[in-house]
């Protein structure tokens, strides 16, 4: 039987990109329409958001359309696009303030500023693009001026993971609370067994925070070591994790059979303190929460980073690429290889140590 807290999450995307595409031109709609067999509803939604910001662009920054109404743009008006005003758009998306209704009010405007850097301003000009050539393909403007302009370059990040004294320690932290902020003290006594399961969850089988949110009471099999979890897409597999992770999930389990939830949770795995199944939002602050402790000079590490730090690990482990991509849910082993700056961090550490400046001998 399908999860339904992933069924619930696919239709809630699918009314939010309904709602926008009611703000965005009609031609926007047969757009989505075109690409919805080979998207997942997250992705389409997101390209709703850039489309809608690029419009906006359209409106308000090019004198051509002087202040034309979003819903009012048509294929004759986005034939009149240049390369320029496409290049522009790149400058437009470092910085731009938009007015919008103040949530605390829910009357009065307010003006807010928006950053995007590289690796945003790329992704949304990767959702132009896709637009610009369905547009350009259906015959409906005379050019794809879009395909004109290069992407962004992008500069390497580099790969952020915790380190095997950093593991034990956030382990250690979540399971003591020491050194905890007095603020976060009383909550400890509630949370530390569930808390020391989702890391354990995380750092022993690399899956997403979407994946882990989602996870229900009889998506488990302790008897195997062993539980389903719902990848991107929709797609069921089974993941296996070890002796460790299996005492603090049933650790905790014990501890959540106690617990009554509200309606609609009742078969949610990990639980928030108001009862409910935890949020992404949630699971993000706490493992801020305990990073900031057991790995101080790391900043923003996040579940996506407990998630590399497995996925390094097994490779070093294994030197099996293809293996940690299996494990990590990897359509492409190339988006794998990132894990391979691991191995050459520990070769550069190599040539420091082998580096003799002065023989004592």
């Amino acid at each position: 039987m399908p999860n339904s807290y992933h069924t619930d999450t696919q239709l809630e995307r699918t009314r939010r990109l309904h709602q926008l595409l009611k703000e965005l031109p009609d031609v926007c709609s047969d757009y989505f329409l075109s690409i919805e067999q080979i998207t997942s509803s997250l992705t389409r939604l997101s390209y709703a958001y850039d489309l809608k910001l690029f419009f906006e662009y359209l409106s308000s920054e090019l004198s051509k359309f002087n202040g034309k109404e979003i819903r009012l743009f048509t294929a004759e008006d986005l034939n009149r696009i240049t390369k320029q005003d496409i290049e522009k758009y790149a400058r437009y998306l470092s910085y731009y303030v938009k007015n919008e209704v103040d949530e605390a009010s829910a009357e009065s405007a307010v003006s807010r500023e928006y950053v995007n850097h590289e690796y945003g301003i790329k992704r949304k000009y990767a959702s132009l693009r896709g637009f610009f050539k369905y547009l350009f393909s259906e015959g409906l403007i005379d050019s794809n001026v879009a395909s004109l302009v290069p992407l962004p370059k992008l500069h390497e990040r580099a790969i952020i993971r915790l380190d095997i004294d950093e593991v034990a320690r956030i382990l250690d932290v979540a399971e003591t609370g020491q050194d905890l902020p007095k603020t976060y003290q009383k909550y400890h006594r509630v949370t530390s067994k569930r808390d020391v399961a989702l890391l354990s969850l995380f750092l022993g089988t690399g899956i997403r925070i979407s994946e882990c949110v989602g996870l229900n009471i009889d998506d488990f099999d302790f008897e195997q070591n062993a539980f389903v979890v719902t990848r991107k897409g929709g797609k069921e597999v089974i993941l296996y994790f070890s002796d460790e992770v299996a005492d603090a999930l049933k650790t905790y389990y014990q501890e959540r059979k106690e617990i009554e939830t509200l309606p609609g949770h009742e078969n949610a795995f990990f639980l928030s303190i108001q009862r409910r199944r935890i949020s992404q939002r949630a699971v993000e602050n706490m493992v801020k929460k305990y990073s900031a402790i057991a790995a101080p000079l790391k900043k923003k590490i996040s579940p996506h980073k407990l998630r590399s730090t497995f996925g390094t690990n097994l490779y070093r482990e294994t030197g099996d690429i293809y293996l940690v991509a299996d494990v990590l849910g990897h359509s492409d082993v190339n988006t794998t290889r990132k894990h391979y700056a691991a191995m050459a961090e520990d070769h550069r550490r190599l040539a420091a140590e082998k580096t003799v400046l002065r023989d004592d001998h």
